[in-house]
């Protein structure tokens, strides 16, 4: 036999299994990745001793300035992350709380995962070479190109790379620097025949690009408005679609930098 409880009663018992729900997930892991700002480098320059990029077979420039790809850093695919963790991130600027299968492939174990990204790193690598040559006539066959990149992983250097190769081929194709002397930064998977796709974490990107003296940023055009979302003052971004698009964008800047379209 039920016996009827009392209003307030009714709330005390109604309250306890939710108090025990949010005091479970207090402590309990949940499946979420915290990511901040990561680091950038100089594809035009070198990374652990050696140059980034390195080229045989065609004669290459000195450049000035730099072209930074851009990272961000997530906690481990093994990491728990907790509700305060979640909660302490998910309003700061600097810290993005995404759920872990966005940043990581799901299914592997760390070390299958860190494969996983070096591979996708290896094979950006080879389009963005492929696209660069493309883009300048020249052929595969003849013109070798080596890089080198330690500690990152996954495709979306691939434009900065492209960018790279050219300029150290061709530099904006009159004599000058593709960079115009300018710390450029940006983001972007390529592929061979030269489109420029959508990366994750370009809001993040923009700031580590800020901090480290860019004062223009390559972005995929469909990510326009996640790239707005934080933007550092000081900070121009560019939209493309194309290695080809990036490269006139680049050279206008300085000719004609009111032409160029910004987000």
């Amino acid at each position: 036999m039920l016996s009827r409880l009392t209003r307030p009663w009714a709330l005390v018992v109604c309250a306890v299994p939710v108090v025990g729900l949010i005091a479970t997930a207090a402590f309990a892991p949940l499946p979420f990745s915290v990511a901040q700002p990561g680091l950038t480098a100089n594809v035009l320059g070198d990374n652990r001793g050696e140059p980034v990029i390195t080229i045989s077979g065609a004669p290459t420039r000195a450049t000035s300035g730099q072209l930074r790809m851009t990272t961000i850093e997530a906690t481990l695919p093994d990491e728990e992350v907790g509700l305060g963790e979640v909660i302490d991130n998910w309003f700061r600027t600097d810290r993005a709380v995404m759920p872990r299968d966005a940043v990581y492939p799901s299914g592997g174990s760390v070390r299958e995962i860190e494969e996983y990204n070096a591979e996708q790193m290896r094979e950006s690598q080879d389009i963005a070479t492929k696209a660069a040559l493309s883009h300048l006539g020249l052929s595969g066959s003849e013109v070798k190109v080596t890089l080198r990149l330690a500690d990152v992983g996954g495709p979306s250097a691939g434009l900065l790379f492209s960018l790279g190769i050219i300029d150290k081929l061709d530099g904006d194709g009159e004599g000058g620097d593709l960079t115009g002397g300018r710390t450029i930064a940006g983001t972007g998977t390529i592929s061979a025949d030269g489109e420029v796709g959508a990366v994750g974490g370009v809001a993040l990107k923009t700031q580590a690009a800020r901090r480290d003296g860019a004062t223009v940023f390559l972005v995929p055009k469909a990510e326009c408005g996640d790239a707005q979302a934080e933007l550092p003052a000081g900070l121009r971004l560019i939209p493309v679609t194309t290695l080809d698009g990036a490269v006139d964008s680049l050279v206008a800047l300085e000719s004609d930098p009111g032409a160029v379209p910004s987000c």
